[in-house]
């Protein structure tokens, strides 16, 4: 009797089934639990009962009300504000640091004289850690002088004076490429991870594709954005789902919910705050996903 062969993609399907049940098990095993204790306790004010253990006071959606009517943030800003400008912010770092972290990549991938040297420089945040690197960077002299360098050459380059002053550039635009400036060495501590997987996708292109393309007559140009780019077009989602997701852990949200749930003892308020951000995070890679379709850098 002739058996039934399993088609090719029937195949792929079950090796990313399989690929993705050890995560699917771990949430399930320690995650989900505490999920769905956050979202009831959300709906509920939590307090501690005069007998001793814990007493809910069901509240349904009274404390995200509260949280966007009568709350503040530990700065004294509105919620609604808060996650307008967490937003705005995450969403103008996520391009710089993947741009960035792709010319890092370029740059350690050409063959030059002492390759391994600016490799070492590129990847010591990921040898010492990133949040080592950042920590010493932000108490260092160095940084200051970085930093200040490349505010003096905004203010003295002639080219951006000239923008300045004789353009219809918008001020946020002005003032955004000001900031990204000034902040070069913050960007240059967060692209370690990134910077290390657009390399391992550079060297994974085949050596003929560059050589066809060169026979064929494109330039430098040419090859970049008709070879390379399509060739690490699944390393770039990867890279961008990371970053965003890096930039969210490292946001201001995190403290808040710890400040809420510990310090000010309102652990439903917290926990109200945990399934917005959460929400946040999910919108905010739907959104990355939907641009990733259309910019064609995901097929499906």
């Amino acid at each position: 009797m002739k058996q039934k062969r399993i088609g090719f993609e029937t195949q792929n399907r079950i090796s990313g089934f399989l690929y993705f049940l050890p995560w699917l098990l771990g949430f399930i095993m320690f995650f989900l639990s505490p999920l769905v204790t956050t979202v009831w306790y959300s709906l509920n004010q939590v307090r501690v009962a005069a007998e001793g253990g814990t007493e809910f006071v069901f509240l349904g959606l009274g404390n995200y009300i509260d949280l966007f009517t009568s709350e503040v943030s530990a700065n004294a800003q509105p919620f609604s504000r808060l996650f307008v400008d967490e937003n705005i912010l995450i969403f103008t770092q996520l391009p710089l640091i993947t741009i960035f972290s792709l010319f890092l990549a370029i740059l350690a991938n050409a063959k030059y004289p002492g390759r391994g040297i600016v490799r070492v420089i590129f990847f010591l945040p990921i040898v010492f850690g990133l949040e080592l690197v950042r920590s010493y960077g932000i108490n260092s002299a160095g940084r200051s002088l970085i930093e200040a360098a490349a505010a003096r050459y905004y203010e003295n380059n002639p080219v951006i004076m000239l923008l300045w002053n004789y353009t219809f550039l918008p001020l946020r635009l002005i003032r955004f490429l000001s900031s990204a400036m000034e902040g070069i060495f913050t960007l240059f501590t967060r692209t370690g991870v990134q910077t290390m997987i657009f390399l391992a996708g550079l060297q994974s292109i085949s050596p003929a594709h560059y050589e066809v393309a060169k026979i064929e007559g494109a330039n430098a140009y040419t090859i970049f954005w008709r070879v390379t780019l399509p060739s690490i077009s699944h390393v770039m989602m990867f890279v961008i789902i990371y970053t965003l997701i890096d930039l969210f852990m490292g946001s201001i949200f995190g403290n808040e919910i710890y400040q809420y749930a510990y310090s000010r003892g309102k652990i439903g308020m917290g926990s109200a705050l945990s399934v917005v951000y959460i929400l946040n995070v999910i919108l905010a890679l739907g959104v990355v996903w939907v641009f990733m379709r259309r910019a064609k850098i995901i097929d499906r």
